[in-house]
């Protein structure tokens, strides 16, 4: 009898972990909502008698950075669009506003034109390209990102105005949290993603008809038991299976493959280990507050300044930076009124135009986190044990869908297909 493994949770490592074992194995899918998908949401939303399928979470990819995301979308059939990554700032102590599109966006607000601040924050950031990747020079996690700033010079208009309100989009992270992330980290990042350059940067898409389309077309394609609304309690680990426990039972896997955070990977464990209480408790996670809405006075006020990507900068500089989603650029869609996604500003938005709230969680990305990550091998399959998630990498979909790929490869499923195909392996030792 094929080997029985369960997945414990349905973002994308799970469910490209159960797509990719299903294969070969008996796989039983575990979701505790009652949807899958995780960051992978995709609304209804009727505006005027028209319907539209509105992303709140996982959006964009391109082919050159996610490649086996699209590796997946392509063997699934499953159609995608060009999209813009357009990003803009307003400031609201200031009035600030532009988007980095174009230069008639960029200065949207003529006084630009001969303002040595905004001229000085233009200049930084490409004085920024040219010099940050000199740090992938160095070895070790080297300096925070606000203290690589401070070094070499750069402007608070660069930092404040542009820089940290990028990364804020990124990451949903807060401003303080963005600052303290190693300046290395972020600079291979941006590096790996062309961002450190003015042309020649990825072309980006979407799914089209919502990201959910590509949830529809795996289950479509693999062989996976899914168990929704069923919670997992607790995991008892044995010499020769694992035991997950749930409300309505208990039953016993050959592997467990749990593609949660790693935070709720470890209160699973019945027994953690030091190692492993160490490494997954070193990741911290940001809760955000997502709201889908039609409420146009989350956008900049200039309409030459609305952007896919749009970064809000409060009065009150003690308060987080935010960002709004426009979806109608980002996924092209043809509504009537802006369809808009703000992260952690819900009380700025009309009570009248919301039409969905959510509350995601995203990794943290500390000194801290980043030396756990190096450690994965550490517990990697100890005691029939595999972990999957986008906090292994950067956070985003390609890390989750990569982190699965190397879990599903060393319990013997190549994919790509190679011409070597790994046995199933038994309890890793210490």
């Amino acid at each position: 009898m094929n080997p029985r493994i369960a997945v414990i949770g349905s973002g994308i490592a799970g469910l490209a972990s159960a797509w990719l074992l299903s294969q070969r194995y008996q796989v039983t899918l575990f979701e505790a909502e009652e949807r899958l998908g995780g960051h992978t949401h995709t609304h209804d939303i009727t505006l005027a008698g028209q319907r539209f399928a509105v992303d709140t979470g996982f959006i964009v990819h391109n082919r050159q950075h996610y490649p086996l995301l699209s590796r997946m979308l392509d063997e699934l059939g499953v159609d995608t669009a060009p999209t813009s990554m357009s990003f803009s700032v307003h400031n609201a102590a200031s009035g600030l506003e532009y988007n980095a599109t174009s230069l008639d966006a960029l200065f949207c607000q003529r006084r630009n034109l001969v303002s040595p601040r905004f001229l000085g924050m233009v200049s930084d950031i490409f004085r920024f390209y040219r010099i940050a990747p000199r740090l992938l020079q160095d070895d070790g996690p080297g300096p925070s990102l606000g203290e690589y700033l401070q070094r070499h010079r750069f402007g608070a208009a660069f930092r404040d105005e542009h820089l940290v309100p990028m990364a804020s989009a990124l990451w949903s992270s807060p401003s303080r949290q963005i600052l303290e992330f190693p300046a290395r980290y972020l600079v291979q990042f941006m590096h790996n993603h062309q961002m450190l350059q003015v042309s020649g940067r990825p072309s980006w898409r979407v799914v089209t008809g919502g990201s959910a389309r590509y949830i529809e077309a795996l289950q479509r394609s693999w062989s996976a038991r899914v168990r929704l609304s069923t919670p997992v309690r607790a995991l008892h680990r044995q010499l020769h299976c694992v035991t997950v426990e749930t409300d309505a039972s208990s039953e016993s896997f050959d592997h467990v493959v749990l593609a949660c955070h790693s935070d709720q990977a470890l209160s699973l464990l019945a027994d953690p280990d030091a190692r492993e209480a160490a490494i997954l408790g070193a990741i911290p996670y940001q809760e955000n507050d997502v709201v889908l809405h039609t409420d146009p006075s989350l956008l900049p006020r200039s309409r030459k300044a609305w952007a896919a990507w749009n970064a809000h900068l409060p009065a009150d500089p003690a308060d987080a930076c935010t960002v709004s989603y426009c979806m109608n650029l980002l996924q092209g869609l043809d509504a009537p009124e802006p369809l808009v996604v703000t992260l952690n500003r819900t009380a700025a938005i009309d009570p009248s135009r919301i039409l969905r709230r959510m509350h995601y969680r995203h990794p943290v990305h500390t000194a801290g986190a980043v030396a756990a990550q190096a450690r994965r091998a550490e517990i990697q399959g100890w005691r029939r044990t595999w972990f999957a998630g986008a906090y292994w990498g950067w956070g985003f979909h390609e890390d989750g869908m990569r982190s699965a790929v190397d879990v599903v490869r060393a319990l013997g499923v190549a994919w790509p297909a190679t011409t070597v195909t790994p046995s199933m392996p038994e309890v890793d030792q210490p």
